[in-house]
């Protein structure tokens, strides 16, 4: 098998702003793994705050060796031998898995919602995300969001109650709330949780740090609003701490190691009685494609990654009323794929 990668800088159409940092870009790594004259595509989001570079995705990749991974991929012996060449290093990971699994989709003739179990009919919508900004800024993006039946809000800073009653201005569609670990009392959080609840908020994301599973679970044992693990949770193992602490979490394929290991997230949240958000980092159409295929399984969808950038090189996915229609394709069903973005 041979590994092709290309540098890519995804572009966003306005800053985007969480609790803790603000970006106007995000760096990629496209990837194209060649078998036997069948291509697979695959791409790694390297957000800052999860420590992954061009540097160090390509550090990474120059130590792989696919050779002894034969049809039918064995996935769980992939992501071990993977995991075994370096420790973290998520999404650069996650770009070699979806590229196996577009692979495999196609050496089967089959789209890899199919292979997976999932039901195109239960696609959940998506959500189209708004983060920290002023309320001038606020109403600009939310003229790009006309096609979305849901907004996610992010949250965190001082300004909560702003930017939601700045977006009850503007429309009634339900709402999901990201704060990013931004809450840090207690009490002034759960009050919020009660208001926001009263506004139309469906789910909040990661409502204190990570590494307060007390303050997590107080709020959670009290919410009227379910509280999903993000940052608190990247791999399967970290589901085993997370029963009574989050109503439900958050899979992203950037954070799994890709398609094999989200499917097994999603299957062990739900075995815990617990829900499940399948969401995106920055992402073109290969990578939320690959989310995609999995949300069907899901509760919940948070893949605007494409709608999001400026420069998607991909064509946009298939979106009609608020979700992704999911072709009868086989593997990703990745379209617009040109001869300049690999070597």
């Amino acid at each position: 098998m041979k590994i092709s990668y290309k540098e890519f800088e995804l572009e966003l159409k306005h800053p985007f702003s969480i609790s803790k940092f603000t970006r106007t870009s995000t760096p990629l790594m496209l990837l194209k793994i060649n078998y036997e004259g069948v291509m697979g595509y695959g791409e790694a989001s390297m957000v800052p705050y999860m420590g992954e570079s061009y540097e160090t995705a390509i550090h990474f990749l120059k130590q792989v060796d696919l050779s002894a991974f034969k049809h039918p991929f064995d996935f769980k012996e992939v992501i071990t031998y993977l995991d075994s060449i370096a420790p973290g290093q998520p999404a650069i990971k996650a770009a070699i898995d979806i590229a196996l699994n577009d692979i495999r989709g196609k050496i089967l003739n089959k789209p890899c919602y199919e292979i997976y179990g999932a039901n195109p009919a239960q696609m959940p919508v998506t959500s189209y995300t708004v983060g920290i900004d002023t309320p001038e800024v606020i109403r600009e993006k939310l003229k790009d969001a006309s096609a979305f039946k849901v907004i996610k809000v992010k949250l965190g800073r001082d300004n909560d109650q702003e930017i939601i009653e700045t977006i009850r201005s503007m429309t009634q569609v339900p709402l999901y709330v990201d704060a990013n670990q931004g809450w840090k009392d207690r009490i002034k959080a759960i009050d919020l949780i009660y208001w926001l609840h009263n506004q139309g908020v469906v789910l909040i994301e990661q409502p204190m740090d990570k590494n307060d599973p007390a303050g997590n679970a107080w709020l959670t044992e009290r919410s009227p609003i379910p509280l999903l693990a993000d940052e608190a949770v990247q791999r399967l193992n970290d589901i085993d701490n997370l029963k009574g602490v989050y109503h439900g979490i958050n899979v992203k394929l950037m954070k799994s190691c890709g398609m094999y290991e989200g499917h097994q997230m999603i299957l062990k949240a739900r075995s815990f009685g617990m829900k499940v958000l399948i969401g995106c980092m920055s992402e073109t159409s290969c990578a939320t494609l690959a989310a995609a295929a999995l949300a069907p399984l899901c509760n919940w969808a948070d893949l605007d990654g494409p709608w999001l950038t400026k420069n998607n090189p991909f064509t946009d996915p298939p979106f009609e009323n608020g979700k992704y229609i999911l072709k009868d394709l086989p593997g990703l069903g990745l379209e617009g794929v040109t001869s300049d973005l690999f070597p």
